[in-house]
């Protein structure tokens, strides 16, 4: 078991000694320009021409018809109407006479 041990520790070295080691590499320096101080102001360009007038859009859709209103309150009573005027007197029947007897039967329900 002591022989395995070292054994297995030497097979271990010589394997990572083995591996290629990576190579680093430098980048190159890079010049960089550092900007000097601020120039005059430039002169104010001219006012652009203005744009033309967009489409007029289309007629939108008719709304929903609106909800059947409440019912309404009950008129006041009205007045009584004036009375009536008396009818004209009835002929005189003649006299020493009887008249008919009518019998009205009613029909029968079913």
């Amino acid at each position: 078991m002591k022989y395995s041990m070292v054994f297995s520790v030497a097979l271990l070295a010589m394997a990572l000694s083995a591996c290629e080691k990576a190579t680093v590499v430098t980048p190159a320096s890079t010049v960089v320009a550092v900007p000097g101080p601020a120039g005059a102001t430039g002169a104010t360009g001219s006012t652009g021409s203005t744009g033309s007038t967009g489409y007029t859009g289309a007629t939108g859709a008719t709304g929903a018809t609106g909800a059947t209103g409440d019912k309404g309150n009950t008129g006041s009573m009205g007045t009584t109407g004036a009375t009536g005027s008396t009818g004209d007197t009835g002929a005189t029947g003649q006299r020493g006479r009887t008249g008919d007897t009518v019998v009205v039967v009613p029909a029968p329900q079913r």
